[in-house]
């Protein structure tokens, strides 16, 4: 076994802390990393506290993992010593499903096997996550990193980034498409920056009226507070897209009016309680109500391509691992512009 060092939740109560455990010796197939950076996601929080109620303890939370490939299989074709590497939201999959074979990893008839708060195939041994000094991963899990990006940047990509891009892609965003982002933060900041690289005219919805300086920089052509019902009635069937990363509750009848006739709004946000829809505000304009989660690992790839030849990359405060407990206080608050990264040379230092 491979000693490692992270920081750990031993429990839904008390802040992570330093956690000693063990990653398993390279397989044939298996390439390892040494972390670099590691993105802070809402979910690690909602995980942490078991909001879900589906975690295991101890738990090393991360799912945004850049760094370099320190080893490799005997077997493995695709990365070397040296190269940059990255790990997403899942390490592994049944791999024969239907699903599978069609590059959908994350919709895995058995179940995906998430980077962390999971098991892998063998049903026993836990996954372990990103807030950690290295991660040994089968090569068909791992993402190669353009060259050209900031590593710290670029690690959230591997969630907030694939989770915008892959349903802009799998829904059709196409150049001159009007699409409205409902929410600036993580999910919503990396919305407008993707979908407008595809040439679509952006729209920044929010709550917010403070956010639409940075949304405009961010790329937005236009800003509009939600709360400013005039303006919003201006808006109905406008758009062709609605991508909604928001997770509080909120009206979805409302939203889906904004769209025209055949147009398509995107759940990306979870809200905790159930909401109500409406039959006839999709009815009258066909209009499409959908979801979706993150992506398959071909098409993560394929973001991260398309980030690099357009330059993309996450807006970011980096910290120290020692302040992880306080930036999931200020996560909490939404307090951070727009993703918070982990140094990971700090748990070095420790």
């Amino acid at each position: 076994m491979i000693p490692a060092k992270g920081y750990a939740a031993k429990n839904a109560q008390d802040p992570l802390d330093f956690f000693h455990f063990e990653r398993r010796e390279l397989g044939p197939k298996d390439v390892l990393i040494d972390i670099e950076f590691c993105g802070i996601c809402h979910s690690d929080l909602h995980q942490v506290r078991n909001e879900w109620g589906n975690s295991m303890y101890p738990m090393v939370p991360g799912h945004e993992i850049v760094g370099r490939v320190k080893q490799v299989g005997t077997d493995v074709t695709k990365f070397k010593v040296g190269d940059l590497a990255g790990v997403g939201c899942l390490v592994d999959s049944c791999n024969h499903c239907k699903s599978c074979k069609e590059d959908l990893e994350q919709y895995c008839e058995q179940g995906m096997i998430g980077t962390y708060n999971a098991l892998e195939l063998d049903k026993v041994t836990p996954t372990y996550g990103g807030y950690s000094d290295q991660i040994v991963t089968t090569e068909k899990f791992v993402l190669r990193i353009p060259e050209n990006l900031d590593l710290a940047r670029v690690a959230p990509l591997l969630c907030a980034g694939i989770t915008t891009y892959s349903p802009l892609k799998t829904f059709g965003l196409k150049k001159g498409d009007k699409i409205a982002v409902l929410g600036l933060g993580g999910l919503g900041h990396m919305a407008v920056k993707i979908a407008h690289a595809m040439g679509a005219e952006v729209t920044v919805l929010s709550t917010s009226p403070s956010k639409e300086k940075d949304a405009i920089n961010l790329g937005a052509h236009h800003f509009q507070n939600t709360k400013n019902e005039e303006e919003m009635t201006k808006l109905m069937e406008h758009f062709d897209f609605i991508i909604d990363t928001v997770s509080a509750p909120h009206d979805y009848n409302f939203y889906v009016n904004l769209l025209k006739r055949d147009g398509t709004m995107i759940l990306v946000g979870a809200p905790p309680e159930p909401s109500q829809i409406a039959g006839f505000s999709l009815l009258l304009k066909r209009r499409r109500l959908v979801g979706s989660l993150i992506g398959g690992l071909a098409e993560t790839q394929e973001m991260l391509d398309f980030c690099g030849k357009h330059n993309i990359m996450s807006d970011i405060e980096m910290i120290n691992i020692q302040d992880v407990n306080h930036a999931y206080e200020r996560l909490l608050k939404s307090d951070v512009k727009y993703r918070f990264v982990i140094d990971m040379k700090s748990l070095k230092e420790a």
